[in-house]
């Protein structure tokens, strides 16, 4: 097949390297021209463990060249840029699959990501894909898990045909909110627990967390429309259990830092140099159970940390209370 990606950040140089073992040719597009020459020039991303792009993928500053004749164009970039990079790929959609890597709600409109790109394309061959995958583990070629969401068949298979392979096993749902939903919420219960970890409790204290919440992001499954059988899926339980234990996950460390007091001052500086998902997965997920009037207490509690500063202690009296 012939396949764009739109973004070049390491989930979508990972997303790259499952489709080139799977034979598929590669564009990938990225808005910034110095990082076109040295993607093109080094075929290294020093900051994603060096690993080393296959010579032939392609890459371009167009979304002309990378949406144009393709079969699938997959979008990697960051919830915040989905809407506004839609807007320019619009003139070169017409019949393609749309497969969305990106994971979060947009925080402006409190959208998940598929009704933004449904409402810009005009399009229902969309499919999004979301599970436990961190992008340094897909290229060391580790299996993993995914699951793949969407309301069209054919999209769904021909996007399931593009990433299956020995190592990539997946799960196809039609539960496209849930699916989402739990992208965007596993970030946010990520920076809880770690917040746990930053006051030197164990794992144990941790999972008693995880435990708990998943009943909550059940409830608001069911809430928003969605299959609360998703929260046990690849994408539920799943995704939740990876990011919610390791260090590896930029939410995760930033609630640490909460939890063992940094100041507002290194908190603003980390914030500054690293994207932490889960802050904008934050705001939008309480702007959505304000709005609806939903009652989700651990989001509630997690946001007044953050937000309100909130003594992060409290996250232990709710466990126990």
């Amino acid at each position: 097949m012939k396949i764009g990606i739109i973004g070049t950040g390491v989930f979508g140089l990972a997303i790259a390297s499952i489709l080139h073992k799977n034979g598929h040719d590669i564009v990938m597009w990225t808005t910034f021209e110095d990082e076109k020459n040295d993607l093109e020039k080094n075929r290294v991303r020093s900051n994603f463990n060096n690993y080393e792009i296959p010579s032939d993928i392609e890459f371009t500053n167009e979304l002309e060249e990378v949406c144009i004749d393709k079969d699938i164009i997959f979008i990697a970039v960051p919830a915040q840029f989905v809407s506004s990079t839609c807007n320019k790929a619009k003139p070169y959609i017409t019949d393609q699959h749309i497969c969305i890597a990106s994971k979060g709600i947009e925080e402006s409109s409190s959208m998940f990501l598929p009704d933004i790109v449904k409402n810009i394309f005009n399009t229902n061959k969309i499919g999004v894909i979301s599970g436990p995958s961190f992008a340094i583990d897909i290229i060391n070629n580790v299996p993993i898990g995914l699951s793949l969401a969407s309301y069209n068949p054919k999209t769904s298979d021909v996007i399931y045909k593009a990433l299956e392979n020995n190592l990539i096993k997946m799960f196809k749902t039609n539960d496209v909110i849930g699916t989402c939903l739990c992208g965007a919420v596993k970030n946010v219960l990520a920076i809880s627990s770690g917040i746990i970890s930053g006051l030197n409790y164990p794992i144990s204290t941790q999972a008693m967390l995880i435990t708990q919440a998943l009943h909550d992001i059940e409830e608001l499954i069911i809430n928003l429309g969605g299959n609360p059988r998703t929260i046990v899926s690849f994408a539920g339980f799943g995704d939740i259990i990876l990011t919610c234990t390791s260090e590896k996950s930029r939410n995760y460390s930033f609630g640490q830092m909460i939890g063992k007091g940094t100041s507002k001052d290194e908190l603003n500086s980390y914030m500054e140099r690293t994207t932490i998902e889960g802050l904008t997965a934050l705001r939008s997920i309480h702007n959505i159970i304000t709005d609806k009037n939903i009652d989700i207490p651990i989001i509630k509690l997690i946001y007044d940390i953050v937000y309100n500063n909130k003594d992060c202690k409290e996250i232990i009296n709710f466990l126990t209370k």
